[in-house]
């Protein structure tokens, strides 16, 4: 029985490419290295802030001193406007929804820094309580390592076999195996159904509905 989904959050929830591209543009401009363009930033996301910023700047980022004015930059502007054009994938709201009248607890755990995970939920799904909402923590090592994962479901009494990962990458695949829950893949995310079926996804929804209906069936 499925007692809690676990969901990413950028490219699964929510689409925030724009706003982490122009933030991360914003450090580059700072630091006089060329932006990149916005689709770029579909296979620069998903390991956290660290990593994007490293590959958004290529071969410049071994440059500790590029590196430290972008890293400012981006995190000044993201601090002011991570929410400027962030908004739900769609159904997703009916999806929360239909979950919780299910009796299934629902969590997020991102990569994203987790000082803004919960000002984008409050503003993207104002009526939906989370059971926990995590972004990377000091105290757990990033995705696609498996502990603070593993640390939401003990946190509630949930077994591994209890808890279905959704997520939209290959990360999250892997996130999944490390942590020994199953999972689902979306495609409607940054990276796509290829990359996630080659990652060894079981499932890959094309829609809200269909994903709701991959869980229900694993209840």
């Amino acid at each position: 029985m499925i007692k809690m989904v676990v969901f990413d959050l950028d490219g699964t929830l929510v689409n925030s490419l724009t706003d982490l591209a122009i933030a991360t543009n914003e450090g580059l401009k700072e630091a006089g290295l060329p932006t990149q363009p916005i689709e770029k930033y579909n296979h620069f996301v998903g390991n956290g802030r660290e990593l994007l910023v490293k590959r958004a700047m290529g071969e410049k980022s071994e440059n500790k001193e590029l590196f430290d004015i972008v890293m400012n930059g981006f995190n000044t502007y993201y601090s002011a406007h991570s929410n400027d054009h962030t908004a739900e994938y769609k159904g997703c709201t009916e999806l929360l929804d239909s979950l919780e009248r299910n009796g299934i607890m629902t969590a997020v755990l991102s990569n994203k820094p987790d000082e803004f995970v919960g000002a984008i939920l409050a503003k993207v799904f104002p009526n939906h309580k989370f059971t926990e909402a995590w972004g990377n923590k000091k105290e757990y090592k990033c995705k696609p390592d498996g502990e603070a994962l593993n640390a939401i479901l003990t946190l509630h009494n949930v077994k591994q076999s209890e808890c279905i990962y959704i997520g939209d990458s290959d990360v999250d695949v892997f996130t999944a195996n490390n942590a020994g829950v199953n999972m689902l893949g979306v495609e409607w995310g940054f990276r796509g159904r290829k990359e996630l079926m080659d990652a060894g996804a079981p499932q890959v929804a094309a829609t809200a509905d269909e994903l709701l209906q991959m869980i229900l069936a694993q209840k």
